[in-house]
């Protein structure tokens, strides 16, 4: 019988039914296409052992002058730059209290009546002093409280941190490594990190060198008072194990009476921010204990929303931004081996006095040297922000910023939109977007500086993370839309747009993000999908060939090779890993395999009023790059009779490599049986150091009636 090559349209349609899209691709997941045909995407290995707290929504890379490679990584909780896989935190210091403006209160006391190893509730002789939620041991056992009801801790959970539940005596020993610091005004919030210096020992266990080091905060007590959980001494690196803190708990004794003496010093950390978005205000909205009981809360205040970090080179300085929030930085000439802190924009050696303080984004303008904040405060009236307005500084100087007629700094306000959403440098041009239009801001020089142009009004962008640019080309996704500027904006046609918009978590619309991969021409847009608060899917747009595939991926961050090798992205683990290398999944150790497949949409003979009998499949396939010694995909036809019908018969055709010289050789044909009107074709592969190109395989057809 004569054999039927397979061939399929590149890319995926979703806008039709599987029945409609004869001859095209359905479904699939960690496929690209290249040159028309599918393949398995890379896989993913490490970049280092070492993770991060927080979860990574910004990355910058960027070479110093002493030829240093650097990576910029902006968490929730952190500011951290990479340097050959170690973490350097440069998160800023919002406030440093006077000597003495820290004390600390340990608490201990002891059981008033026996429990058992089941109890929720501990009654103490007296819980005067005790925090109002935290960490105790009796005897060997660590229990954590969540609530202190009279002289009672409740909310017990018994054997915690590798500890075994046990019955205990009445007055029996109850110490609480909760410490509770106070510090007036402290404006800090849960998670947030402190660093204690020249504290004294309270007397016991909690020696000065427990006390003086960095802490994170683990509830807020009230504005003058929050609590910390007391460990042995180490860094916080040392005891970060995939992005979460494990330390070995110190418990105070009898002794530990002491408040911490008169010369404490406590250097607090900008406010930690939320790594999802809290709709609305009031209850629930951003941290516990970030303002007064059964206040309101506004998301416009640190710590409310998204975190999200923008950041650009000035030289081989880095300034960075957080959203709605401070302006720094973090000069590498005096920063690095120790690596500083970054300091306030405005804080630097000669910055004047109308130097901006809160934006939405900043950047540095490449061809003209001029640093541009968004969002920002404007010169009249520093601390309030313009969610509409531009500032620029002085050409070559990050610090002057007032507007005279002696040097180009000075400040644009955008007519259209409510806020701007971000901004984004090509080689001719900066893109403003706001909330309703995209903006060009050109270079003219004196005396303007700056011009902008709207080039188009009611066009949306999902949030300030979710564009790109490819030198002069722009593509973004919009609230509904995918759209591109090549000289104007365009709406991209997209056979997959309800399958995206239609399970699409709108609530977490600001985690969207675009990212390069420019060794296959690919935008990739990273996305939460409707059942999940954390991003699990990504749509891929091939602007070489004009194609879109999808698939499932957590990640949170990307930056395109060029630094490195092949691209790097930040994973909900809290690690880096460098994409596009090997096979496998390197998230776990060892590695596991990728799960990797693609369905094409139904075929029929003719108009599909005749059936089919399927008898034998030739594969046409490629293992170029596996490392398995026998790779092998399974090539699976499954048939129908009516488009609304479930498939009724599946073969499976498994295609395995056998040699690779003199030609590569893999399984020549396989024979089965399978009947329908219309059949699909599935190509998937399970295992490990697979890789795998798919061609034109063909199979025998023959025509079976129409019964």
């Amino acid at each position: 019988m004569p054999l039927t090559k397979l061939q399929f349209k590149p890319g995926a349609n979703r806008e039709v039914t599987s029945y409609t899209n004869e001859g095209g691709w359905f479904d699939m997941d960690k496929i690209r296409f290249r040159f028309g045909f599918p393949e398995k995407i890379g896989g993913w290995e490490r970049y280092s052992q070492s993770s991060f707290l927080g979860t990574c929504r910004a990355m910058h890379p960027f070479v110093a002058l002493d030829g240093n490679k650097y990576i910029g990584i902006g968490t929730n909780l952190k500011y951290y730059i990479d340097q050959g896989g170690g973490y350097n935190d440069i998160t800023p210091i919002r406030l440093t209290t006077a000597a003495g403006g820290a004390t600390f209160a340990a608490a201990v006391d002891t059981l008033s009546a026996n429990i058992s190893a089941a109890a929720t509730t501990i009654a103490l002789t007296s819980a005067s002093g005790f925090p109002s939620s935290g960490r105790i041991k009796i005897d060997s056992e660590q229990i954590t409280y969540s609530a202190v009801s009279g002289n009672n801790l409740v909310g017990c959970t018994r054997g915690v941190s590798g500890t075994t539940a046990a019955s205990h005596l009445s007055a029996a020993d109850v110490f609480c490594a909760t410490i509770v610091v106070s510090v007036t005004a402290h404006g800090a919030m849960q998670n947030d990190f402190v660093t204690f210096s020249a504290a004294a020992s309270l007397g016991g266990n909690i020696t000065a060198a427990v006390l003086n080091q960095e802490y994170q905060v683990v509830s807020v007590e009230n504005a003058n008072a929050f609590t910390i959980d007391a460990r042995t001494v180490s860094t916080l690196a040392s005891i970060t194990t995939a992005g979460v803190l494990n330390p070995t708990y110190v418990f105070p004794n009898a002794s530990d009476s002491g408040s911490g003496g008169a010369s404490t010093v406590a250097a607090f950390q900008i406010n930690a921010g939320l790594d999802t978005t809290v709709v609305g205000t009031g209850w629930g909205a951003g941290f516990w204990g970030r303002g007064s009981w059964g206040s309101g809360s506004s998301l416009l205040i640190q710590g409310a929303t998204l975190r999200i970090w923008s950041h650009d080179n000035y030289g081989e300085d880095l300034i960075m931004n957080v959203r709605d929030g401070g302006i720094y930085y973090w000069d590498k000439s005096t920063s690095s081996s120790p690596f500083l802190r970054a300091v306030a924009l405005s804080a630097l050696s000669g910055a004047d006095a109308t130097t901006p303080t809160i934006a939405r984004k900043v950047l540095v303008s490449n061809r003209d040297r001029h640093v541009l904040v968004f969002g920002c405060d404007p010169q009249t009236a520093i601390g309030t922000q313009d969610p509409l307005l531009i500032r620029f500084s002085d050409q070559e100087s990050p610090t002057v910023w007032e507007s005279l007629p002696t040097n180009s700094a000075g400040e644009l306000r955008l007519s259209t939109g409510s806020k701007i959403i971000t901004a984004l440098e090509t080689r001719q041009q900066i893109l403003v977007f706001t909330d309703v239009s995209v903006n060009a801001m050109q270079y003219l020089g004196p005396p303007f500086t700056f011009g902008i142009t709207q080039l188009s009004d009611n066009t949306t962008i999902a949030g300030p993370l979710a564009a790109i640019a490819v030198d002069d080309n722009v593509f973004w996704m919009g609230s509904e839309e995918f759209f591109s500027y090549t000289g104007q904006v365009v709406k991209l046609s997209c056979p997959v747009r309800s399958y995206v918009f239609d399970d699409f978590n709108r609530a977490q619309i600001d985690k969207v993000f675009a990212a390069l991969n420019s060794s296959f021409s690919e935008i990739w847009w990273f996305y939460c999908s409707a059942a999940s608060s954390e991003i699990d899917r990504y749509v891929v747009f091939n602007y070489q060939e004009q194609s879109w595939y999808f698939g499932q991926l957590a990640r949170t961050a990307w930056m395109d090779r060029g630094l490195y090798d092949t691209p790097l992205a930040a994973a909900l683990d809290k690690r880096l890993y460098s994409q596009e290398a090997g096979t496998d999944d390197g998230t776990t150790q060892p590695a596991s395999a990728i799960t990797s497949y693609i369905t094409s949409s139904d075929l029929s003979i003719g108009a599909g009023d005749n059936f089919v009998f399927l008898r034998r499949i030739l594969p046409d396939v490629t293992f170029t790059a596996s490392t398995a010694a026998s790779p092998a995909v399974d090539m699976i036809l499954e048939a129908r009779n009516f488009p609304g019908q479930n498939f009724q018969q599946t073969e499976t055709a498994a295609t395995t490599r056998t040699a690779t010289v003199p030609v590569e050789q893999f399984t020549e044909q396989v024979h089965l049986r399978l009947r329908g009107r219309s059949f699909a074709l599935k190509v998937q592969s399970t295992a490990l150091g697979v890789q795998w190109r798919l061609g034109s395989p063909r199979v025998e057809i023959r025509p079976d009636g129409r019964r």
